[in-house]
């Protein structure tokens, strides 16, 4: 029996400790983690002091000379990216050009692709999948199957109030208070993510009005919008980054009854509440754990293996891990940003489509 894939974790923040290593344990059985890099050996050190109680073979890596490491050693098949925004592109292409499978977040998606391409130009090329991904949450690809019980589509709404507030850890997080879009846009494209995957379609046009209210965040710190799907429905998406009483809302209406899906607790669990209302006044609800993290780790540890297994073939990794997938799912809230900054204006959203060549534009 082959041998599970060795991957490296780069990063050791607080999205590595609390989900990455918890949810890499679960499938421990799959992988071998073989390293953890951060910019500083302290860091490092600290995030595999708690990797060790379920890898004891994790190593320390750190700096530049860590990182040219990681990216030398044949062994290693994938890398999961967790770093600040304007950090992940520029490593990730390294570790692509490097002959590595990477799984990272989303962030400067036109140049980052643009340079994939320049990269990858042969079958058989490293996977890059986006992570902390909402696609792979059941809770999304159940009301994604419900949607042919609702009939012909007639209205969107996406309501989302925060709490990003002090109390979170994510709160003082330095990158995220230094590019544009902060929280919006951090934590927008998730929210994206579990619409464009609901309603099955592109999101064509936006026009959006945004604000900035609480001075404890940076701006803006609320989005309102009114966008259009390329099946001709309307919607519309509103987020107040920081709110006192949190609510997170996705709600597809449609002739025959509306599917709806909100983030709550149940028996101690985290995860969405999944509602079919029919056309008969009858509703039916399910309620879907957290496991998201989960889900596209373990998908990204079938390809990266398959993709080794068949290498030079052109191995289709799992669509839903797509970094165009992600790049998409930005493009929206980048529109609706642009559209804030000049007063409501209708704007386009770009549309990353694969060209005949095989790449994205």
């Amino acid at each position: 029996m082959a041998a599970p894939p060795e991957i490296a974790v780069v990063g050791a923040g607080i999205f590595v400790k609390t989900q990455y290593i918890p949810r890499l344990a679960e499938i421990s059985d799959l992988l071998t983690l073989k390293y953890i890099w951060s910019r500083t050996e302290e860091s490092s050190r600290a995030a595999v002091e708690i990797a060790k109680q379920h890898f004891p073979g994790v190593g320390c890596k750190w700096g530049e000379q860590g990182l040219n490491d990681i990216i030398q050693d044949a062994s290693l098949l994938g890398v999961a990216v967790v770093l600040a925004g304007q950090a992940q592109v520029d490593i990730s292409l390294k570790l692509l050009k490097g002959g590595k499978h990477v799984i990272q977040g989303t962030t400067e998606i036109e140049t980052a692709l643009a340079n994939y391409n320049s990269i990858c130009t042969h079958p058989g090329q490293p996977i890059w999948a986006v992570a902390e991904n909402y696609r792979f949450e059941p809770a999304f690809v159940e009301s994604k199957k419900l949607l042919a019980e609702i009939g012909d589509m007639m209205n969107v709404q996406v309501l989302i109030e925060g709490s990003m507030n002090s109390s979170n850890p994510y709160f003082s997080s330095s990158w995220r208070r230094n590019f544009e879009g902060g929280f919006i846009l951090d934590m927008g494209v998730h929210y994206i993510a579990g619409l464009r995957m609901m309603v099955g379609c592109e999101v064509t046009t936006v026009s959006a009005i945004t604000s900035h209210v609480d001075t404890s965040l940076p701006p803006p710190d609320i989005i309102s919008s009114n966008f259009k799907l390329e099946n001709g429905c309307s919607g519309a998406f509103v987020m107040v980054v920081n709110s006192n009483s949190p609510k997170i809302i996705w709600r597809v209406v449609g002739l025959k009854g509306t599917i709806q899906v909100e983030r709550g607790k149940q028996d101690g669990k985290h995860g969405y509440l999944v509602t079919l209302y029919g056309a008969d006044g009858q509703c039916k609800s399910t309620f879907y754990s957290f496991c998201g993290v989960h889900e596209e780790l373990k998908a990204f540890v079938h390809d990266i293996k398959q993709a080794t297994n068949k290498k030079g073939s052109g191995y289709e990794a799992e669509p839903r891990s797509s970094y165009v997938e992600g790049a998409r799912d930005v493009a929206v809230l980048e529109a609706m940003l642009e559209s804030g900054s000049k007063g409501g204006a209708l704007v386009q959203v770009k549309n990353f489509k694969l060209n005949m060549a095989g790449e994205y534009d």
